[in-house]
């Protein structure tokens, strides 16, 4: 893998800071960082450089965007992907876009636009890539089966983590959500999920009083298999499948933009589901003026949560 020069694009979460080992560790070059301060004050950008040794912290994006070959867009309020992305896909460089890559279907439009005009983009939740969904996969059909049904789930809530759930669905699953629906509320939500190829799928999400691994059992035709991803990994997994496309060291992304963004579209499938009390939602269906999870509201419980109602 050649090195590539690459720019962290907001620092609200703790994934910049877990990401830049394992970059420099795959022979990568952090060359700046950029914040706009939807989490943490004015100046918290200089000093999360100097931790980090960076040279140089941007005032702009269309400054970093002279300076990089990949940017790293780690935003928690994913309403602002698009604008983030926006200067570096008009100045022809590749963009990385941490999970949820967006909330709503008219962001999802913008992103696969951008994809069929040529532009390099990749990201979402690490669980897609993980190795233990790749093990699986990658078994002959002979030792696995056909797959035909699939049970996940995850904690903390019903999006910003939950889309980890929904990934490491689609991951296993493959391609081809025809629709969603949500089964109702236990401790968590329960969500219906159906494949155009007959598979199936139940999700388990949202909040409940303790932490939950992902997880997932897979059942074929010919056997039960049961997957706990080790989450320490799963970073490592994610940067070594899309910085090669990325880098345009090979043409092909290790998951299209289309099928990347049916993991979002499942979940907000599911939202209009639950909202609409267990109606059946097809993917073919969404709405472009239906506004999705709300990204603001979001990063303002965010940054609460993270470092109070002070700035």
């Amino acid at each position: 893998m050649k090195s590539l020069k690459i720019g962290h694009v907001d620092l609200d979460t703790s994934h910049p800071q877990s990401w830049i080992p394992i970059l420099r560790e795959l022979g990568h070059e952090i060359v700046g960082v950029f914040d706009g301060g939807t989490v943490y004050p004015q100046g918290y950008a200089q000093e999360f450089a100097n931790k980090n040794k960076i040279n140089q912290v941007f005032e702009s994006l269309d400054e970093m965007a002279e300076a990089v070959d990949v940017a790293i867009i780690h935003s928690c309020n994913w309403d602002l992907h698009i604008q983030r992305a926006e200067p570096f896909i008009k100045a022809g460089k590749s963009v990385l876009i941490d999970k949820p890559m967006v909330g709503n279907l008219k962001d999802a439009m913008k992103l696969r636009e951008w994809s069929n005009q040529g532009s390099r983009i990749s990201g979402g939740s690490s669980l897609r890539f993980a190795y233990e969904v790749r093990d699986l996969l990658s078994m002959p059909i002979v030792e696995r089966g056909n797959i035909h049904t699939i049970f996940v789930g995850c904690a903390v809530d019903d999006f910003n983590y939950g889309i980890h759930a929904y990934s490491l669905m689609c991951g296993i699953g493959g391609a081809g959500v025809e629709s969603v629906q949500f089964l109702g509320s236990g401790v968590q939500k329960m969500i219906y999920i159906t494949w155009r190829d007959g598979k199936r799928g139940i999700l388990s999400i949202g909040s409940q009083p303790g932490y939950l691994p992902f997880y997932a059992t897979v059942v074929t035709d010919k056997k039960v298999h049961h997957i706990q991803v080790d989450s320490g990994k799963v970073y490592k997994a994610l940067l070594e499948a899309v910085l090669s496309y990325l880098g345009g060291e090979v043409d092909n992304p290790p998951e299209p933009i289309p099928s990347l963004l049916e993991t979002e579209l499942t979940a907000i499938a599911a939202r209009t589901s639950w909202m609409k009390n267990g109606d059946r939602i097809f993917l073919n269906d969404l709405r472009i003026d239906d506004p999705g999870y709300d990204g603001a509201a979001f990063g303002e419980e965010y940054r609460i949560a993270k470092i109070g109602t002070g700035r």
